[in-house]
């Protein structure tokens, strides 16, 4: 169990360290690379989803995750998810397929191949709350035994989102899968 609780506790260290150089911008070490330049700095990262159903998608998120809409134009748009406890929250973009843009890549997103997921402290009253208001329900709430208590639903885009809350794995599930150095 100590193991376990101490691969966490690096893995919560690890996502916090994270969690900085995206909020701020600033890396937490600056090693240089082999080549003798800095390490990218990252200012967002966000999935940009092809949809045809931008109204839809933004009053999905709104409704239902409490986004902000931060930009919006008849081809695309950009939401930010606030965030718990001081933590950076999150954003999302999506963008018609008949947009004026031409980069590769951006053909209508057909709902396979790309679950977003969406971490809370409270996966039960979240479920409670998305369901009450409508929002589909495609796997119940559940304790995984990796340690995750989940739910999934899924955007008028076709997107699967997964909310997890993080909670305490089944005693020895995570023995079988640590990479042996």
């Amino acid at each position: 169990m100590t193991d376990i609780l101490s691969r966490r506790a690096i893995l919560a260290s690890a996502l916090g360290m994270l969690a900085i150089i995206v909020a701020t911008g600033t890396a937490v070490s600056q090693t240089p690379t082999e080549a003798g330049a800095q390490h990218m700095k990252v200012r967002d990262l966000y999935p940009l989803v092809t949809t045809p159903v931008l109204n839809e998608v933004r009053d999905f998120y709104v409704e239902h995750f409490g986004f902000q809409v931060a930009f919006e134009a008849s081809w695309f748009l950009y939401l930010v998810g606030p965030g718990e406890d001081g933590t950076r929250g999150a954003t999302l973009a999506f963008m018609h397929p008949d947009h004026p843009s031409n980069p590769p890549g951006t053909e209508t997103f057909d709902g396979l191949g790309m679950i977003l997921t969406v971490e809370v402290s409270d996966a039960a009253a979240v479920f409670e709350r998305l369901r009450d208001r409508g929002a589909p329900v495609v796997y119940p709430v559940t304790d995984e035994d990796w340690g995750q208590r989940r739910f999934m639903t899924r955007d008028p885009a076709g997107v699967l989102v997964d909310i997890v809350e993080q909670i305490e794995p089944a005693e020895g599930y995570w023995d079988q899968y640590m990479r042996q150095n």
